[in-house]
This record gives C-alpha cells, structure tokens and sequence, in this order.
C-alpha cells in the first residue's frame, strides 16, 4: 500500500507493500503509518496491521532465496530486492536426529540462522527495519545491541550506504566488539547494563530526529522481521506448523512474531491451520519472563541481568507480557536454564550434530532438554528448535573448557598412545 504522510525531512509517498496502519497491542487503537513505537491512546506498543489481498504458495516460491520471497507479508517497498541490502534468510531446516534421541524427543529439526550474513537472526530484523526507515527518510541506521544486533545493523548501513551509531554495554563478548567496529561505523560503548543503553537509545532517538533505531523509533517494522522464521520453518516443512517450537528470549518479540506469522500463514491458507505450542527459553540468571511463568502472573518484574547468555541478558524484556500471553495461548510453557546448563547445551548440539552455537542457542537446547524432562514437551510431537546466532561470537563461553586431548610429539605411535590404541 501507498500512503502519504510527514517524515523527518519533507512529505513523501511510503511504499510499505501490504502494511496500512498501525495498531495498539492493548486496545486496539489504530493509526497511521509512521516511524511510532507506542500508542499515545493507552501508552501500549504498536504494531503493524495488513491488508494483504491474495497470496498464493507459487508467489512465495517464485522469489528469491531469502526473505523478499515473502515480502508481500512484510512492511516493505514492492521492490525491496532491487535495493542494496544484505539479503537474509533462506538458512537450513536440519533434521537433528541425533539431537533427538540425546534428548528424548521422536524428531526434532534445528532451525540453523547462523548462515545470515552477520550470522545471526538479527540480519532478517535489520533489512525490514532499513527497509522502512528509507521509506520514512530516516538517514542514520542505529541501535542499541547487547551484540547480535550490533553486527547486524553495521554491516546493513555500510551494505546501504548509511551511517550507523551503535550502543553497546562495555562488558560485550569481544568478538562481538570487533565483529561490529569492522565495519567502520560509529561503535559506542556505554557503561552500564543493557537496559541502561536502551534508555539511553530512547532519548537519543528523540534528540535525533534523522536516527532510524531499529529497535525503538521503528521498531513496529522491525520486530515483523522475525515472521520470515515462522514462514521459512512452514515452507521448508512441507507447508505445515510444527507441533512445538521452542524458542529463546531476550526482548520476546521474537517468540511473539513467530507466533504472528504461524497465524497469518493459517489465515492465508498457505498452511493447515493447526494447533502448536510455542515455548521460551530463558538463562536463569536473566530470567523475568520464565519467573512470571512459574508464578502464574501476567506482568513482568524486571531484573539485573547476571548470566553468560548476554544476548538474552534484558532485565526488563519489552514484550514480556505478550510472551506469556502467546505461551499460554498455544499451551507452552517457559523455563530457564543455568549457565553450566548453557555451555552444556552448546556442546551437546555441536557433538551431535555439527553446529556451533552461541549462547542463546545453548540456553534453547538445555531448556529443550529441560522441558523434556518436566513432561512439558510431548516426545511424540515434531519439535523444531531456533538456533539464532553462531558460536563464534561466544567463545569465552567454552573457553577453558574443551582443548586438544592431548598433545604429542610427530609421530603415529604417540597419536596411538594417546589415543589408547
């Protein structure tokens, strides 16, 4: 749809496909198309509503191998692969049986998004945030990162063109400091917790009106990236929804729009609209959403993030309540997992099954495991898993505990030796 309306510069003509107006998550209070994030009716988030006409399997599976494929289900330009972008998405469905039996679950499929460029899922979120904010005429790219999104908005600026300013919390991952600094923008470091960079996001996004923060002045078109993982899970299936899907929490906006785009998928008729369960995982030493879980509350209480899991290190997650409301829809469940559970996670997916993942990947296999073993996974129901980000970006996490099994002297019998034969 084609709308018209005040940007930061001058009135222009926006090009956000089949998004119409914008919608407040509490009341339902609609209002235009506009870099906004909350309602200024009942203060709740927005988020972007649709009118998308007709959409058929062969549409979807005419485009290119990433998420422009399903552009006519996000808020982006009709030609939105023409631009410079950094092309996410397309990433692999792997059927994890050795992961299942080590987990006691029949199958289980691996949702591996460490192939997007920046090798995380945040590349899908950056290319429909970018894509909306040029819409918008926004002229800086910028964020608040506690990494993942870090590496993910860099490398979208420079692929556009733009400048980026990102925040950081000093304490991050080194490589994710470096993995973001390489792409010469302009990289912050703030002391404080991430919590303390977003609010600082937040005023500076008010103090700049040419900043386009992904994750606060635009984040409506944003967080509707995180569809494209529910849309490439259906399609790669088969077109069918999984009967569980179990996935990490930081913001929880992720877990919220995957549920979004299982539902819009049913409501197209691309799939089958059948019952799933949706379930979070959570460090425990950042675990707000799964404490309200457990407690049986719909509010969340914030925290002071202390875990190894820094890229789910939110204390005060902005879509907590949505999480549990989805949870408790689709009949999940959240648990939290500690940080030698994490790191036990990591390894356990990597000797199984040849994939290494950060940290958040490791707190979603423990908590897999976990639920398995509370009897809140069913072991009979297909089970797919999201791994959103790689192990190259936390490796202090197994530092120090996996290394060469020995080390010997060049020659065979010494290779036997050690190795018992």
């Amino acid at each position: 749809m084609t709308v018209t309306l005040g940007t930061t510069s001058a009135s222009k003509t926006v090009d956000l496909g089949p998004a119409v107006e914008l919608v407040s998550k509490e009341e339902g209070h609609r209002q235009p198309l506009a870099p906004e994030f909350v309602s200024a009716e009942d203060f709740s988030p927005l988020e972007v509503a649709y009118d998308f006409g007709r959409v058929r399997r062969e549409d979807i599976e005419g485009g290119p191998n990433n998420i422009w494929r399903y552009k006519k289900l996000l808020p982006v330009p009709s030609n939105v692969e023409e631009i410079p972008n950094t092309e996410p998405g397309g990433t692999r469905l792997v059927r994890a049986d050795r992961l299942a039996k080590a987990l006691g679950l029949k199958r289980v499929w691996v949702k591996d998004d460490t192939g997007n460029p920046t090798h995380s899922f945040k590349d899908r979120v950056v290319a429909v945030a970018l894509a909306a904010a040029r819409e918008f005429g926004f002229e800086v790219l910028a964020c608040p990162s506690t990494g993942n999104l870090a590496n993910a908005v860099a490398a979208a600026a420079a692929r556009a063109g733009w400048q980026s300013v990102v925040l950081i919390p000093k304490t991050l991952e080194r490589a994710k400091i470096l993995t973001t600094a390489v792409y010469d923008g302009a990289l912050i470091a703030v002391d404080g917790n991430y919590d303390d960079v977003n609010r600082l996001a937040t005023e500076l996004a008010a103090e700049h009106a040419s900043w386009a923060f992904v994750n606060v002045n635009v984040r409506p078109y944003y967080s509707e990236g995180s569809k494209t993982l529910a849309f490439e899970v259906a399609e790669q299936l088969g077109w069918r929804i999984p009967e569980q899907i179990v996935v990490p929490i930081a913001s929880g906006s992720q877990l919220t729009k995957v549920d979004k785009g299982f539902r819009e998928l049913g409501q197209l008729g691309l799939v089958e609209a059948s019952p799933y369960k949706v379930f979070g995982a959570q460090a425990t030493g950042c675990s707000p959403v799964s404490a309200a879980f457990r407690a049986g509350h719909d509010v969340v209480q914030p925290v002071k993030p202390d875990t190894i899991a820094r890229s789910l290190a939110i204390g005060n997650p902005a879509d907590g309540p949505y999480v549990l409301d989805v949870v408790n829809r689709t009949g999940g469940a959240i648990e939290d997992v500690s940080d030698e559970e994490v790191v036990e996670g990591i390894r356990l997916l990597a000797r199984t099954e040849g994939i290494f993942t950060e940290t958040a990947g490791g707190v979603t296999v423990a908590t897999a495991k976990k639920l398995v073993e509370t009897g809140k996974l069913d072991p009979d129901a297909e089970t797919v898993l999201l791994i959103t980000g790689d192990g190259l970006k936390t490796l202090d996490a197994v530092e120090g505990r996996i290394g060469p099994k020995a080390t010997v002297p060049p020659s065979a019998e010494a290779v036997s030796k050690a190795l018992g034969f």
